[in-house]
């Protein structure tokens, strides 16, 4: 089935992460089908903190294919685990602004051109973290919680008009990012501790996110939406 046949996404965040990899797949769920002016994809540099850039995106994606049809919320950011009261003001400013404001501005610049189509789909990439925090990552779990609640909140306000929303929330992968989350050396060792915490005993896999971001986007899941969806082995289940 051509899942996402004849689609325009924007998705940002293209440089790091595991959950990266389901707005890769994304692209190329789009870019390895054929569509009038499509079946391609362009890199911008884009920051999801300014306005100026969310409206820039969506003037080129008007341009260069007539439409914009998903937005995948991908870009986030975090800080290495630590106590709560040593967060640095720095780093707490970058998380809101990446995290929460990022979020604030996608929907304050794409929602109105999705509600003039009655036609849009927001797969917004949260966290486990926003469900279940764990000491020492407060604040990030914190900003992962505010966007399950704003995920579920802009379904219920704005399904009537044709649009959808729906969030991944994955656990940490297999990724070099293990060490800033886990606060412990990346090792063989420690991934295989980790992994037999799970009740499916493996790491996340790029590939777990990615068909769960793919089925999200899809007109395959025409009926769901408000949809905090975990991807973590049944992490949350114990």
């Amino acid at each position: 089935m051509a899942r996402l046949e004849g689609k325009v996404a924007i998705v940002t965040g293209a440089v790091a992460d595991i959950a990266v990899e389901g707005g890769k797949r994304v692209v190329r769920e789009i870019t390895n089908k054929k569509y009038p002016g499509g079946g391609s994809a362009a890199f911008l540099e884009f920051n999801v903190t300014s306005r100026g850039a969310w409206e820039s995106g969506l003037v080129f994606a008007k341009e260069k294919y007539g439409k914009l049809d998903i937005v995948v919320n991908n870009a986030g950011t975090t800080y290495r685990k630590q106590p709560s009261v040593d967060i640095s003001e720095a780093d707490f400013d970058r998380i809101i602004a990446v995290n929460v404001k990022g979020i604030y501005l996608s929907v304050s610049v794409i929602m109105p051109y999705f509600l003039e189509r009655k036609y849009g789909v927001y797969l917004n990439t949260s966290s486990v973290a926003g469900t279940r925090v764990r000491p020492d990552q407060v604040f990030y779990g914190g900003t992962k919680g505010f966007l399950n609640t704003i995920t579920q909140g802009l379904a219920a306000e704005y399904g009537p008009c044709g649009v959808r929303v729906n969030s991944l929330c994955p656990l940490r992968g297999a990724t070099g990012l293990l060490e800033m989350f886990g606060g412990v050396a990346d090792t063989p060792e420690e991934r295989e501790h980790f992994a037999l915490s799970m009740p499916l005993r493996r790491m996340t896999e790029p590939n777990d996110i990615a068909q769960a971001a793919i089925y999200l986007a899809s007109d395959e899941a025409v009926f769901i939406t408000g949809v905090n969806l975990p991807v973590d082995g049944g992490r949350l289940a114990v």
